[in-house]
C-alpha cells in the first residue's frame, strides 16, 4: 500500500514568484501610483505620458499618449526642423519623451510561450528566436518583445515584434533632424494604438525626463515616510495600551486560572483514562486496522485518506481495481459490511479510479476468562 500527498498550489506559487524581486517591486510601484489622481501624477512627472510621431506621406502627425488614451495635437509638413517643432509644442508637451510610431503593416508579430525566468531578460531571450520565428536574421531586423499574459502555471505569453532594418532606417531618415531626439520607436496595432515595445537600439536612445522628477520623487518619498511613521506611532500606542490592560487582567485572574487549571487537569485525566479504557475495549486499535488494510489492499492502490469516526471506517483513494476492493475487505474480524459509498470517478491525471469505501468497525469481544475473573472479583 502506498500513500501519496500532493500540493499543486504550492508548486504553482513557487513558479509564479520565482522570477525574482524585480517583478514584485514593479507591481508595488504601479499599485502605489494608482492611488494618486491623474492630475497629480502628471504634475509630479509620474505619469508615463509621451509624444508620438507618425509619418503619413509628407506630413508628420503629432499625438500625446496618456492614461486616458491618444490625443491628436497637430499635423506638420515634412521636413521639419527641431526649432520649428518646439515652436508648435507647449512647454510641458515639449518635455515629454518623443517616440516614433510605425504603422501596423511595417511590423511582424509572433506569439511565444516562455518560462517565467525569461521576464528579467526578455529581449535577450527573444533575440535567439528571431531566426526561427521570422524569415529574417537578428542582424537584419529591429526587434523587441512584450509580455501579454502571465499564465497560472508561471509561464509567460509573450509577443515578438520585428521590423526589417531597411524599413526602420527609412522611417528614421524621414524624420530628418528629429530622429536624434527620439527616446524610442513603437509600432501600432490594427486599431492604431501603440503596442508598447521599443524597437530603437539601446545605444541611440535618448532618455528625456523632467528635470524636477528627482525632487518630486524625493518629496513623495518623504511624504510616504511621514505617513508611515504616523501610522506606526498610532499602532504602537494602541499596542502599549493593549499590553498594559492585558497585564492587569492577567494579575487579577492568575489565582482563579490556577485553581481552574488544576481542577480541569484532574477531570481531564480521569475522563481521558475512562474514555481510553472504553475505546480500547469497544473496538480494535488503529495499528491493527492499518495492519489489516496493508495486508488486504493491493500494492497498486493509493490511499488519500483513512478516517475513523466513531464506529465507522472511511477509505478514500485511487486504484486500478477499485470495484474489487469490497471483496478484498470482506471477511475481516476488525470490520463488517464494507461497501462503496459513491460512484467510481476516473482520475485523468493518474488514469486510476477514485473510490470512497466505508465499513462498520466490529466491537472487540471481551475474553471469557477475564469476564469470569471480573465477576468473581465482585463476589463477597
Amino acid at each position: 500500500m502506498t500513500t501519496t500527498q500532493e500540493n499543486p498550489s504550492l508548486m504553482q506559487g513557487v513558479r509564479r514568484y520565482g522570477a525574482g524581486a524585480g517583478g514584485f517591486f514593479r507591481w508595488w510601484k504601479q499599485a502605489l501610483l494608482s492611488w494618486l489622481p491623474l492630475r497629480w501624477r502628471v504634475l509630479f512627472g509620474l505619469a508615463s505620458n509621451r509624444l508620438l510621431f507618425s509619418q503619413v506621406g509628407d506630413q508628420l502627425r503629432l499625438q500625446v499618449q496618456d492614461a486616458e488614451g491618444l490625443h491628436e495635437i497637430a499635423w506638420l509638413p515634412l521636413p521639419l526642423a527641431p526649432a520649428e517643432l518646439d515652436a508648435v509644442l507647449g512647454n510641458r508637451t515639449g518635455k515629454l519623451p518623443r517616440w516614433l510610431l510605425l504603422p501596423a503593416a511595417s511590423a511582424l508579430q509572433r506569439r511565444l510561450l516562455l518560462p517565467a525566468a525569461a521576464a528579467e531578460r526578455l529581449r535577450d531571450v527573444v533575440g535567439f528566436e528571431v531566426d526561427r520565428q521570422t524569415p529574417f536574421t537578428a542582424d537584419s531586423v529591429r526587434f523587441d518583445a512584450r509580455v501579454l499574459e502571465r499564465r497560472a502555471d508561471g509561464q509567460l505569453d509573450t509577443e515578438l515584434v520585428a521590423v526589417p532594418r531597411a524599413r526602420f532606417d527609412a522611417a528614421l531618415a524621414g524624420l530628418g533632424g528629429l530622429a536624434g531626439s527620439l527616446a524610442g520607436v513603437d509600432a501600432s496595432d490594427a486599431s492604431g494604438r501603440p503596442l508598447g515595445v521599443n524597437l530603437l537600439p539601446t545605444e541611440i536612445r535618448r532618455d528625456s525626463h523632467d528635470a524636477m522628477r528627482g525632487w518630486n520623487w524625493a518629496l513623495g518619498a518623504i511624504a510616504l515616510l511621514g505617513i508611515a511613521t504616523a501610522f506606526w506611532q498610532v499602532l504602537d500606542n494602541r499596542r502599549d495600551a493593549a499590553e498594559a490592560f492585558a497585564k492587569q487582567v492577567e494579575i487579577r485572574a492568575a489565582q482563579a486560572r490556577a485553581v481552574a487549571a488544576e481542577r480541569q487537569q484532574l477531570v481531564d485525566i480521569v475522563e481521558g483514562a475512562a474514555f481510553l479504557d472504553r475505546a480500547r475495549a469497544a473496538r480494535p486499535t488503529t495499528v491493527e486496522i492499518l495492519d489489516e488494510l496493508s495486508r488486504r489492499l493491493p500494492d497498486n492502490t493509493y490511499l488519500e485518506k483513512v478516517g475513523i469516526e466513531g464506529d465507522r471506517l472511511l477509505l478514500i483513494g485511487l486504484s486500478p481495481e477499485a470495484s474489487a476492493l469490497v471483496g478484498r475487505m470482506e471477511g475481516s474480524r476488525l470490520w463488517r459490511a464494507p461497501a462503496l459509498s459513491g460512484a467510481l470517478q476516473p482520475d485523468p491525471r493518474t488514469r486510476l479510479d477514485r473510490f470512497s469505501l466505508t465499513a462498520d468497525l466490529a466491537t472487540a469481544p471481551k475474553p471469557a476468562a477475564s469476564t469470569g475473573a471480573a465477576n468473581g472479583a465482585r463476589q463477597p
